[in-house]
C-alpha cells in the first residue's frame, strides 16, 4: 500500500515537472463541459434545437447583454461564437 501511495505521489510530481500542472488540473479540463454544451447552456437552447431556435436565443441574448444596453462586448462576442458553433454543428450533423 504505502508503494502504491508512492508511485502516485511520484507520477503526480513527475507530471508537474513535465507539464507544469498538476494532474488533476489535466483531469478537471477532460471531465469539464464541451464547448458545444456551454454554448447551448449560454444560448438556453436545448441538444435538439433547430435553426430557428438558435437564432431566437441567440436575438434574446444580445438583446440583453449588448453594449449599448449596459452589457459587454466580451458577453456579445461570447454570444456569437456559441451561435456560429451551434449552427455549424447543425449543419454538419444534418450533412448540409
Amino acid at each position: 500500500m504505502v508503494k502504491l501511495l508512492l508511485l502516485l505521489v511520484l507520477a503526480s510530481w513527475a507530471c508537474r515537472q513535465w507539464t507544469g500542472q498538476w494532474p488533476w488540473v489535466h483531469w478537471q479540463r477532460m471531465t469539464g463541459p464541451t464547448p458545444v454544451e456551454r454554448a447551448r447552456r449560454l444560448l438556453g437552447v436545448e441538444a435538439g434545437a433547430g435553426r430557428g431556435a438558435i437564432i431566437e436565443a441567440h436575438k434574446k441574448l444580445i438583446a440583453r447583454v449588448h453594449p449599448d444596453r449596459g452589457g459587454d462586448a466580451a458577453l456579445v462576442h461570447e454570444a456569437n461564437d456559441a451561435r456560429d458553433l451551434l449552427l455549424a454543428r447543425l449543419g454538419t450533423e444534418t450533412g448540409t
